[in-house]
């Protein structure tokens, strides 16, 4: 304390003696100066760290996700192809954790030689709720169906009625079930066992694992390599996002909107490589548009819910926000509204307010198509050989302008489809890329 008080007498000394000399009180204003920005950067530096931690460690939560799931595994309540490697030989390992909400965990995994996505249901969702994600989560996280007793053939009839109450009566509804059975045998004995079955029950409540089930004999879905309970394990995308760059935020509110957009088409593929991708989720619009298992709405149609492999074939990496038509319009139905913007779910189905019931129209504004379109405008524009470029710059906005639903425009949905992918593939067919 006593030196303390010395060291402020001396301070005031200094800048009060007139008498004192020049380059000392410059010294002690450049020595202060100093310090005061020095304090202040420590400061800013501590408050984004510890900002950034708190977020860490409010989102990722993974260990306490494999604490749950080991727990009902090892009382044998679920069951399979991944449990023993998670919870008993620690040969499936929680990487990086991509978690972007606290209910749903994402990590990068490596099992055994295999580098996968490891994803994991933390907590109930609300029943449909429009805030949140349409999945039915309250009986998926009790692990309480079937109960025991229930035989193979009435767990069959409970697989289908739960597909048919989410994608509609189709006419495939058997082999789609028959699929989902064959997922639930996962050590392939010919036998599902309770375990197995409440693992493979608690998935079907998810939109990823259902349109993995409906995409598996196309390219656009990773491979399912296992699960336990609603913990699964999906084949890795080397390339995520479809494009963009991740910058940290303090340096993100600085950047002007048009710079940003121009940002972050500055580290793709080359043109002809874009065009194979863009070609891709042309097709993925076209698979899950009246495809062998109803129709899908993407709700989110941005370049983080998509990437690609080696062989730049388009992959989801986030199925979330595509969901079941029927799912869809059974939900927002019982949407109150006030306005259209009420009627939103994800980040692109938007139908119309009835004012004269204050309840949301089940038809989309946007198909599918418009909003492949509108992600893929300036990736697929920039860098584009000039002799096409005009002709795919014009069948692109024709493509954004479509309104409505696919089925009320179903031809020229399917004309602008069609001529976006063969003017892209005319162009790459000839060469190594295609």
């Amino acid at each position: 304390a006593f030196r303390r008080v010395c060291n402020r007498l001396v301070y005031l000394r200094i800048f009060s003696d007139p008498s004192a000399p020049l380059t000392n009180n410059r010294f002690s204003y450049l020595h202060m100066k100093y310090l005061f920005f020095s304090w202040l950067a420590v400061f800013v530096g501590s408050w984004i760290v510890y900002v950034e931690y708190s977020s860490y460690t409010e989102l990722c939560r993974g260990h306490d996700c494999k604490n749950s799931i080991c727990d009902k595994y090892k009382k044998g309540v679920i069951d399979g192809l991944a449990c023993s490697s998670l919870c008993e030989k620690d040969t499936l390992y929680l990487g990086k954790c991509f978690t972007a909400k606290p209910n749903s965990q994402v990590y990068s995994g490596s099992w055994g030689d295999l580098e996968g996505v490891i994803k994991c249901q933390m907590e109930e969702a609300p029943h449909y709720d429009l805030g949140n994600e349409m999945e039915p989560r309250k009986e998926a996280t009790a692990f309480n169906k079937p109960t025991k007793g229930t035989s193979v053939e009435k767990f069959r009839e409970m697989i289908l009625n739960h597909l048919k109450a989410r994608v509609g009566d189709q006419a495939n509804l058997l082999e789609l079930a028959a699929q989902v059975l064959s997922i639930a045998d996962a050590n392939k004995d010919g036998h599902i066992s309770l375990p197995e079955a409440r693992s493979t029950w608690a998935l079907l409540q998810l939109n990823e694992f259902l349109l993995a089930l409906v995409l598996q004999d196309r390219e656009h879905m990773p491979k399912l390599l296992g699960f336990c309970g609603d913990l699964y394990v999906m084949e890795k995308v080397p390339y995520s996002p479809l494009y963009g760059i991740t910058l940290p935020w303090v340096i993100e509110v600085w950047i002007p909107a048009g710079l940003r957009r121009s940002m972050d088409q500055w580290f793709t593929p080359s043109w002809p490589h874009k065009a194979k991708i863009s070609i891709g989720l042309l097709e993925l619009v076209e698979d899950i548009f009246h495809g062998n298992f109803g129709s899908f709405l993407m709700c989110d149609v941005s370049a983080t819910t998509f990437g690609y492999n080696d062989r730049h074939d388009l992959k989801v990496i986030d199925a979330h926000y595509i969901v079941p038509e029927v799912i869809f319009q059974e939900s927002i139905r019982q949407q109150r509204c006030d306005v259209d913007e009420d009627c939103l779910y994800g980040a692109d189905c938007l139908t119309s307010c009835d004012l004269t019931k204050h309840r949301c129209t089940p038809e989309v504004t946007r198909p599918n198509l418009a909003k492949a379109c509108e992600a893929l405008k300036d990736y697929i524009l920039r860098g584009a050989p000039s002799d096409i470029r005009e002709e795919l710059e014009k069948q692109l906005y024709a493509c954004i302008a479509l309104k409505g639903s696919a089925e009320q425009m179903e031809i020229e949905h399917s004309l602008i489809l069609n001529n976006l992918k063969t003017l892209l593939w005319k162009k790459i067919s000839h060469t190594k890329d295609s």
